[in-house]
């Protein structure tokens, strides 16, 4: 059976709710199939999301793997395209830890490309009414570094990538912009299904001026 990997975040930098672990558990109480759907909620630390991945790939050996996390301050779904052999963190990890210009993966190249379908799938996401973009940075926190080190990992033939969504409605700090649960879960599912479904990613202008 094709299997899915769809991974969220706890929470960190003392918020009580993670929206991205609130879309994971969302989708994963609706999934109707065909194909099996696993989820896992990664430790916000540099040590622990990206060995979780690792062990998560060998124990499952999925087909699809969708990684998401919080990007607060954006106001869409953000689908990643890059991720980038870089630790360099504003603020410490939940177990403390706060890397400055460190590699992810030493010796590893200088970036990873995401091989999810990420126009389709933030094309998709934007034609259900939802705002969507292809992202060019996932930063340098644990989100980017578990991006690279999945990608990294990743055996060839697996489609990898990573989602960043923003805050949900119903837990956004004040004046932040956000979306209800509700649609970041279904936006995360769109990309589920477009990533399982789609053969070859969509020929779109979905570049960046700055």
């Amino acid at each position: 059976m094709t299997k899915a990997l769809l991974t969220g975040f706890e929470p960190f930098a003392g918020d009580a709710v993670n929206p991205s672990e609130e879309a994971v558990h969302l989708v994963a109480s609706r999934w109707s199939g065909p194909e099996e759907l696993i989820t896992a909620v990664l430790p916000v630390t540099f040590a622990g999301a990206a060995a979780r991945m690792r062990e998560l790939l060998a124990q499952h050996r999925p087909d699809v793997v969708v990684a998401t996390g919080l990007a607060g301050g954006r106001s869409g779904i953000g689908v990643e395209r890059v991720a980038i052999n870089l630790a360099d963190a504003r603020i410490p990890d939940n177990a403390g830890f706060q890397p400055t210009d460190e590699p992810s993966v030493p010796g590893a190249p200088a970036a990873h490309f995401s091989t999810l379908p990420v126009k389709s799938a933030a094309h998709a996401v934007l034609a259900s009414g939802t705002p969507a973009e292809v992202s060019y940075s996932a930063g340098t926190f644990v989100c980017n570094h578990t991006f690279f080190a999945l990608l990294d990992a990743a055996p060839e033939g697996v489609r990898a990538g990573f989602v960043h969504v923003p805050w949900s409605i119903e837990h956004a700090p004040q004046g932040a912009p956000a979306l209800t649960a509700d649609a970041i879960a279904r936006a995360v599912e769109i990309i589920v299904r477009v990533s399982l479904d789609a053969q070859v990613d969509e020929h779109l202008p979905g570049g960046t001026l700055h």
